[in-house]
């Protein structure tokens, strides 16, 4: 998919939990860290929509295979599934780089949604932010769960 960003995202020590490995909670943290890395570079001529006011509506996360702490970080692509009036959808995959194996961990999607926080409402998305997602549009996430 030409659609894709990747970014390594390295792990923390504190991410493994009692049962040796990566706590599910922590692939939200994997996930933000990925798309803060990536809005700055997908809006290098404008704040990143971090700093004007963004807020997460949804996350779906379907976990493939235990990841377990490492020093070399997983690799996390991440692409646009739906662009809407006040924000978007990313689609994600968490696996290893190639220079450390095979594994894919989880599959992911966030809803985002444009913020105004001084009159707590949503905010449209602008022209230029909408041709800069339109770079990285590809194809919705694929669940093992039917109807997803």
């Amino acid at each position: 998919m030409a659609a894709t960003y990747v970014v390594d995202v390295p792990l923390r020590w504190s991410d493994m939990d009692a049962y040796g490995h990566v706590n599910n909670v922590q692939y939200l943290r994997l996930l933000e860290d990925a798309r803060v890395i990536g809005f700055r570079e997908w809006f290098p001529d404008r704040p990143a929509l971090v700093d004007e006011g963004i807020v997460v509506t949804r996350h779906v996360i379907e976990y493939r295979a235990p990841l377990t702490y490492r020093p070399e970080p997983v690799e996390v692509a991440m692409w646009v599934t739906r662009v809407h009036g006040a924000g978007f959808d990313l689609g994600y995959v968490v696996r290893d780089p190639a220079s450390v194996g095979e594994g894919t961990y989880a599959v992911a999607e966030t809803g985002l949604a444009l913020y105004d926080f001084a009159t707590a409402r949503p905010r449209r998305l602008e022209a230029g932010a909408r041709e800069a997602l339109a770079v990285h549009v590809g194809d919705p996430v694929t669940f093992r769960r039917a109807g997803r």
